[in-house]
């Protein structure tokens, strides 16, 4: 049987909770999660991304983020992985295959418009 990738995100949102900007905020106030940006590198060129988070585009992620990869950062050894790409979708899919990877406190924040529109930081460069 055949799925669409609208089924396919579905599913993964309902794996892979939502996080709200403000929650996602203060856990990066206080250092306790790691954030991966998703995006395209001239995504992250054109508006930025939250200060500190890993750029690792979508196509990349499972080579960088399998725990016996030797390209694996450490960053992602914090408690919570929190992901974001520029709608959501590739976040939501991104989180569920972290979690099937063995990754337990995996949340989508969705949209880096999401983040912005609720004054979180912008690192720029």
């Amino acid at each position: 049987m055949t799925t669409t990738v609208k089924e396919m995100v579905a599913a993964a949102n309902a794996a892979v909770p939502r996080i709200s900007p403000a929650e996602a905020q203060a856990l990066h106030a206080k250092g306790e999660a790691v954030f991966i940006d998703l995006r395209e590198p001239a995504e992250i060129a054109a508006s930025g991304k939250v200060p500190g988070a890993l750029p690792i585009p979508r196509g990349l992620l499972e080579f960088r983020v399998d725990p016996e990869s030797p390209a694996r950062d450490p960053a992602l050894g914090k408690p919570t992985v929190i992901t974001y790409c520029a709608s959501g979708g590739r976040a939501a899919l991104a989180g569920q295959m972290m979690k099937q990877l063995g990754y337990g406190d995996v949340r989508n924040l969705g949209g880096f418009k999401d983040w912005v529109e609720n004054g979180g930081a912008v690192e720029k460069g």
